[in-house]
């Protein structure tokens, strides 16, 4: 006889222990957690070297994009967990733990793959503060100002919700995405899911302009707040909580330099007068 799943609530995050089993979860959660580990080394190695610095911090595209990449397996990996290891386990029932190994990876790339294209205006974003900073130290300070009151704003508005809807129980997708077909199946299902989260996240990340992209502390602090959002019973809340820090932020930048060291000009940057 088949087990019927029940639904999961909307307003529930996804438990993954209940579709898998402890070893296969174990396997599962072992190569995600290895991946955010590899790239949390990475990341701390490069910020420890790079310092905060306005701007792109001297770099092309290219390596801002594979150091961009590495943040964000760093910072968002261990909150889509849950979704990862339930699709390569509830979709591929049959399969072998090396192939769900390998479908996990897929899914991991499309999802990274969303977050990669978003670098590419996180990059921009980068260049152009950096250079308005450069031109001019005070301006970083209305910089500061609009992108705490942006990542405010989006925290308290609606679609912030539906994405973080969609993030904390994805099980309705995750069932419509077994009509897909090989063999670009799971690279499929981790661009859509990605660009969930990055619906869900993408205004947090605007305040790494202010506090720094290379500041070991913010992001650590963001992977946790992003964590907490997808997986706590309580994460709505804390979501429209954070939502009113922000703003409050916003008008405290003017005033508080020490809420501003992503855009303090360097010493290079300084000019005799």
């Amino acid at each position: 006889m088949h087990t019927v799943q029940r639904p999961i609530a909307n307003d529930r995050p996804l438990r993954d222990g209940a579709l898998l089993p402890a070893r296969d979860l174990a396997v599962a959660w072992s190569l995600i957690v290895l991946i955010a580990a590899l790239a949390w080394v990475l990341t701390v190695g490069q910020a420890l070297d790079m310092g905060i610095e306005p701007g792109t911090m001297g770099m092309a595209l290219p390596a801002f994009l594979l150091l961009w990449v590495a943040m964000m397996a760093a910072m968002m990996l261990p909150s889509v967990a849950p979704v990862a290891v339930t699709w390569a386990k509830g979709i591929a029932r049959q399969s072998s733990g090396s192939t769900r190994a390998l479908r996990t990876t897929e899914f991991l790339a499309g999802y990274l793959v969303v977050w990669a294209a978003f670098g590419l205006l996180a990059y921009g974003g980068l260049a152009l503060t950096g250079r308005a900073v450069e031109s001019d130290p005070q301006v970083g300070t209305w910089i500061a100002v609009a992108a705490f009151a942006l990542a405010g704003l989006y925290q308290l508005g609606p679609l912030k919700n539906i994405c973080l809807r969609h993030c904390r129980s994805p099980m309705a997708q995750l069932m419509r995405y077994a009509a897909y077909r090989p063999p670009v199946r799971d690279l499929r299902v981790g661009l859509h899911h990605g660009g969930y989260c990055l619906g869900c996240c993408w205004a947090l990340m605007v305040v790494l302009i202010p506090l720094g992209a290379m500041n070991i502390a913010a992001m650590a602090g963001l992977a946790v707040l992003i964590l907490l959002e997808k997986l706590w019973y309580r994460g709505p809340q804390l979501a429209r909580v954070m939502g009113v820090v922000f703003l409050a932020l916003a008008v405290l930048a003017p005033f508080q330099d020490w809420l501003l060291p992503g855009l303090q000009p360097s010493d290079d940057m300084m000019t005799p007068m």
